[in-house]
């Protein structure tokens, strides 16, 4: 088949890779210059498990959050968020995320990352093992149940106090504020954007064609194409995938496929590496403030923050401050945040429920790959997978049962 992928993410550069996979004729359009330049760009690139990654599960209450009603999702407004964010942020509270179906489709996606890049020699910056941070013993307990679980759902889980947790990480500040911690063994984190943009240079010198600096402006089915911004004609394929993140909503509106997903901000800050041994070997969540620290080759990249709002809304200096204290709170001397930094406010287009789109419409021959959230690096192979076994008309090998688009 012919197949159109709309979006150079991580999500459509996963898409793409599989289906050229399976023998189809892929062409990838995006409207950036390059490969894995938004919600890909500088994320905490944690893969599987996929429930301890921050601002992933709908309708859970932030265990701290004891400020006003709209910090206890742990999602702030910010400037520029107006009656739609609200809305979106009512149906979140509201909501319930399909935990088990993600957290398995996380352990699929990990196994399929790792496949992938041995395969291929791609050595994309990859950790092993997630160490989360607990301040007191009620924040430990409140935990629990999430714990509970996850052990429940087979993931490793294993208990450990303040000297167990400096063991596994000695750059870990004897004064940082540890009451216990909870290590997942086989948790891995890796560098998103390298991931996409090796993948994607292989996928080029294997005849995979990416067009750069093509905005798409409609899709039509019947016969089914799309229309790049400047071009006279449609393009006509077999197939197309819409992977375009944020963008997505303005696509699909006009064709009546309205999805409740609002672009959710987040906040990176990547340094580069001062002290190895006073650095991270493993991905680290403090727990109270939901920041990760995570060394992706020769940097430290904090990540913490979830907010609605404007795409030109300022910097939240709280916010930026609130990573800069963790990493020095945590792993002091590991990173040189003296120098040049790279601070990205990022958008990660979310729906109500915390799950992504995936799978056919209601269109004939336009298909869904969207809505990831924070989780589109943990979940970006699977769902890849998943999707195109079922555009082949097979069913897939791990279950995406609640993931429809006609869900909403």
């Amino acid at each position: 088949m012919k197949i159109a992928i709309v979006g150079a993410g991580i999500i459509g550069v996963t898409t793409a890779y599989e289906l050229a996979h399976d023998g189809h004729e892929v062409t990838v359009l995006e409207q950036r210059s390059a490969a894995a330049e938004e919600a890909s760009f500088a994320n905490a690139g944690l893969l599987s498990p996929y429930l301890t990654t921050p601002c992933t599960i709908a309708g859970k209450p932030s265990p701290t959050a004891q400020r006003p009603w709209h910090t206890h999702t742990g999602i702030r407004l910010a400037q520029g968020a107006g009656l739609h964010e609200l809305a979106w942020l009512w149906r979140w509270r509201r909501s319930h995320t399909p935990l088990s179906t993600l957290e398995s489709l996380a352990r699929y996606s990990r196994e399929r990352t790792q496949a992938i890049a041995a395969r291929h020699e791609l050595d994309f910056e990859a950790s092993t093992g997630r160490l989360l941070f607990f301040r007191t013993a009620k924040q430990r307990a409140q935990y629990q149940p999430l714990l509970d679980w996850m052990r429940e759902a087979g993931t490793a889980v294993q208990d450990m106090d303040a000297d167990a947790a400096r063991h596994v990480e000695p750059g870990l500040s004897p004064e940082a504020p540890l009451h216990s911690a909870v290590l997942l063994p086989h948790a891995v984190s890796g560098n998103c954007r390298l991931f996409a943009q090796m993948l994607r240079q292989g996928m080029q010198a294997a005849g995979v064609q990416f067009v750069f600096n093509a905005q798409v402006t409609r899709l039509s089915s019947q016969p089914t194409g799309i229309w790049v911004n400047g071009e006279p004609d449609m393009r006509c394929f077999d197939a197309v995938v819409v992977c375009a993140g944020a963008a997505s909503h303005t696509l699909l509106s006009p064709r009546g496929i309205r999805l409740p997903m609002a672009p959710v901000f987040g906040y990176s800050v990547s340094a580069p590496l001062r002290e190895a041994t006073h650095a991270p070997l493993t991905s680290a969540l403090d727990v109270q403030e939901q920041i990760t620290i995570t060394r992706q080759g020769q940097r430290v990249r904090i990540t913490g923050g979830a907010e609605l709002g404007s795409p030109q809304a300022a910097h939240h200096h709280a916010t930026l401050q609130k990573l800069y204290r963790a990493v020095n709170d945590w792993f002091p001397g590991g990173a040189q945040l003296s120098g040049p930094l790279q601070i990205w406010r990022g958008a990660r287009p979310t729906l109500t429920d915390g799950a992504p789109a995936l799978g056919s419409t209601a269109l004939p021959g336009i298909w869904l790959n969207t809505g990831h959230g924070a989780g589109g690096w943990a979940l970006a192979c699977g769902c890849a997978r998943a999707l195109a076994d079922m555009l082949s008309q097979r069913a897939p090998e791990i279950s995406v049962q609640g993931l429809e688009a006609q869900r909403f």
